[in-house]
């Protein structure tokens, strides 16, 4: 881009680069006149994906190396698998090709078969997937060009693997007695179906143990991620509302993707939502359908972890669900946590004062599990639902719920402001087994160098204010893990919130102040 400036519009210019993200690159061409600048203007290179700075270096890094790689990349559903992929190297890939999701295997040949195609095959179809990998391997041996990366790209490879389908066998040579011997090759494969994944490719027991050289887990994006892929839209809400918004959705780039730059948060909600054609509205069904071939267990199981803050354990979840506590519940419970819909935290052995490994308590984590099971699994005919409710009682209590899930996805975060990052620390929740009622501490972090922070989470929209009866209630709280835990570390207060604390006869009771623009910490 060149264009020509006085220096009040060059300032101006200056101000529009800085706030989407220092993305471009600036040269002073020349001086027209005493006024008057011919500015040069270029895009920095990656410069559309955005949150994925780690990724894109680990990427090039395999990419620069002098041996054949073969990288999985896997994440939830809609989480930026392959815009990464394709913004990176998609226009230079040899070979690239996406399965079908929920796709019959005549369908996965199908678009194999055009890929070939594409590549310069004009043969007819393959009979099976052992022909379909030789027809590649061919095709590909003419464009290896030595010393220069020949990248080849699978998208949804679960997908490809089909009931009775030779597909795994047939790819499993192909890398093994291929692609591995050619240090030009960069193969690439991606799968939103984390199960598999880890099963069939990072975890394999079969043709391809021990064959990937790299894996990459790409997580959703973090709350300073958010607001730079808001920012870089057009979008510039307050935080606030960012979180709000979060809390919602999560750090889905592709739901990001779905509000519009005239949107409110509230109004974007309902929109997507609640309106009767909302893009959203049937998200989570299709999600689980999508990952799963009987998603009714997992989405069973998380209906009811939705309805409890703390967790519970595999036992108690059994029995709520009247099932048998066996290898299948195992297996699924493996499954939600692997994909991210669910975490599993370790309680306190009082004992052997530390976290017990066995008898875990299982919490969701995921933002729109808990979003759909609290306001959409009983739809309204209310299409600006979200607007009407907002600031009602069950509205805020359902925000202060969710910014815990928020803060607990952000301990790098809030490490970082407790100014710890650089020491060891486990991090759990707590919930009394011995008092009645049951005393709970939404955030535990424990350090190597014995000191333990008792995190209090609350939300507001103003400066947070503790009462005298707030106080106590902490007070109890402290006391109750002190005597169950029979901790020895030191305890330091800390208070994770939005806006701060407001001066007051109390406090003084908190040791460290987190506040909502800590969280927003890159």
């Amino acid at each position: 881009m060149i264009f020509y400036a006085n220096i009040v519009q060059t300032k101006k210019f200056m101000q529009f680069f800085t706030r989407t993200g220092g993305k471009w690159k600036f040269f002073l061409i020349s001086a027209r006149s005493r006024d008057f600048f011919c500015i040069f203007a270029t895009k920095d290179e990656h410069m559309s994906i955005i949150g994925r700075k780690k990724e894109i270096k680990q990427l090039n890094s395999y990419y620069l190396s002098a041996k054949a790689e073969f990288v999985a990349l896997y994440g939830r559903r809609r989480v930026g698998k392959t815009y990464l992929l394709d913004q990176l190297y998609g226009p230079q890939a040899v070979f690239s090709v996406t399965g079908v999701l929920q796709g019959k295997k005549q369908d996965q040949k199908m678009v194999f078969l055009n890929a070939l195609k594409r590549l310069g095959y004009s043969g007819k179809s393959f009979k099976n997937w052992y022909e379909a990998f030789d027809i590649l391997r061919k095709l590909i041996e003419t464009k290896i060009v030595p010393g220069k990366r020949s990248i080849i790209i699978i998208d949804e490879l679960p997908c490809f693997d089909t009931i009775r389908s030779d597909f795994m066998k047939a790819f499993s040579d192909f890398w093994n007695d291929y692609c591995q011997k050619r240090s030009e090759i960069m193969l690439l494969v991606c799968g939103s179906a984390t199960t598999w994944m880890m099963k069939n490719i990072i975890d394999s027991h079969g043709g391809l143990h021990n064959r990937i050289t790299h894996e990459l887990h790409i997580r959703p994006f973090t709350l300073a991620q958010t607001e730079e892929y808001l920012l870089s839209n057009g979008i510039n809400w307050d935080r606030l509302s960012i979180v709000q918004t979060y809390s919602i959705i999560g750090g889905i780039p592709y739901y990001l993707s779905l509000i519009e730059k005239n949107d409110s948060p509230a109004s974007a909600i309902d929109r997507l939502f609640f309106s009767p054609n909302g893009e959203l509205r049937n998200e989570y069904e299709r999600l689980f359908h999508s990952l799963y071939n009987s998603p009714e267990p997992y989405m069973q199981i998380l209906e009811l972890l939705s309805k409890k803050k703390m967790g519970m354990s595999r036992t108690e979840i059994a029995a709520a669900l009247k099932q048998k506590d066996n290898g299948h519940l195992s297996e699924y419970l493996s499954n939600l946590v692997k994909c991210d819909f669910i975490r599993l935290y370790y309680e306190k052995d009082k004992k052997a004062r530390k976290l017990k490994k066995n008898g875990g308590i299982y919490q969701v984590c995921d933002f729109l599990t808990v979003f759909f099971n609290s306001f959409l699994c009983s739809p309204t005919t209310d299409p600006h639902y979200w607007r009407h409710q907002l600031g009602s009682s069950r509205i805020n209590s359902w925000f202060g719920l969710a910014y815990e899930r928020v803060c607990i996805n952000h301990i790098e975060q809030i490490k970082k402001a407790l100014n710890i990052e650089n020491i060891s620390t486990e991090y759990f929740s707590f919930r009394s087994r011995e008092t009645s009622p049951g005393a709970q501490i939404d955030l535990i972090i424990e350090r190597a160098d014995r000191i333990c922070h008792i995190c209090e989470v609350k939300y507001s929209e103003m400066e947070f204010i503790l009462t005298k009866e707030e106080e106590l209630k902490l007070r109890n709280r402290i006391g109750v893990y002190r005597s169950e835990t029979n901790t020895k570390l030191s305890i330091r207060k800390s208070l994770i919130t939005t806006y701060g604390l407001q001066e007051g006869k109390y406090s003084g009771f908190f040791d460290d102040i987190i506040k909502l623009d800590d969280l927003f910490i890159d």
